[in-house]
């Protein structure tokens, strides 16, 4: 009898703490709706917005509608298609609160993803989940942080400092972003290296291949998908 009543009263604390889980995760992801989009819509659109149309109009400077939609038009041809891939790869590692902190201090794939991947490794967390998530949150604001503070020393004495630097050491600045590129790859390659080396293939062929440069990220990104959960059908894991 009493193994039985002890054995409800756990049955009952277990619901009480995943209810409260529950209950503060419901907070969190409102409270992060709407600082995210308070934070998007006043500094990046409002903010952004000012500079432009102070120059054009308070210093009589503007340049004409057809120069700024023909700008416009070229610049959305070569880049227009990551406003709707970006949101949509990114958010399963950076989540909701990391998604609106991501796109709000930028460089998401060279510093975000990365930190918020490492964030998440370092306290095991998987991905997907919620302590992912709130994980991924943390390691963003501190590579944000880091960021803004090496920069503010950057823009202070960083023309000085690179002005003083041979030549080679220059030219090894072009090799970052690969390199980034490359870590981030290895970092999720390792856990499943068969997807990796899939999906290393199937980017060097759409990379080499003679298609519209507009669509190949796209189409990378949506052959590597559709590969992986064709694998994953025919082992079972997926319905």
């Amino acid at each position: 009898m009493n193994n039985t009543a002890d054995q409800t009263a756990d049955v009952a604390v277990d619901s009480r703490i995943s209810g409260t889980e529950a209950s503060s995760m419901e907070m969190f992801y409102r409270r992060s709706h709407f600082w995210g989009r308070l934070t998007l819509l006043v500094i990046i659109i409002i903010m952004s917005l000012i500079p432009p149309l102070y120059i054009s109009f308070v210093l009589d400077a503007h340049p004409g509608w057809g120069v700024i939609a023909t700008g416009l038009v070229g610049y959305a041809s070569f880049i227009g298609i990551m406003w709707v891939l970006e949101p949509i790869t990114y958010y399963p590692t950076l989540g909701v609160a990391g998604t609106y902190l991501a796109f709000l201090t930028g460089n998401i794939a060279n510093m975000c993803l990365p930190c918020s991947s490492a964030a998440q490794k370092s306290v095991n967390a998987e991905p997907g989940s919620q302590k992912a998530e709130v994980a991924g949150v943390f390691g963003i604001a501190v590579a944000s942080l880091t960021n803004i503070i090496l920069l503010v020393i950057m823009i202070i004495g960083g023309t000085y400092l690179i002005s003083m630097f041979p030549p080679f050491v220059e030219g090894m600045f072009g090799f970052v972003l690969p390199s980034i590129f490359g870590a981030v790859l290895g970092q999720f390659a390792y856990r499943t290296p068969k997807y990796g080396v899939i999906a290393l293939i199937i980017g060097m062929a759409v990379l080499f291949s003679p298609i519209f440069s507009l669509i190949k990220i796209a189409l990378c990104v949506a052959l590597t998908i559709a590969v992986v959960l064709f694998m994953e059908k025919k082992k079972g894991n997926l319905e």
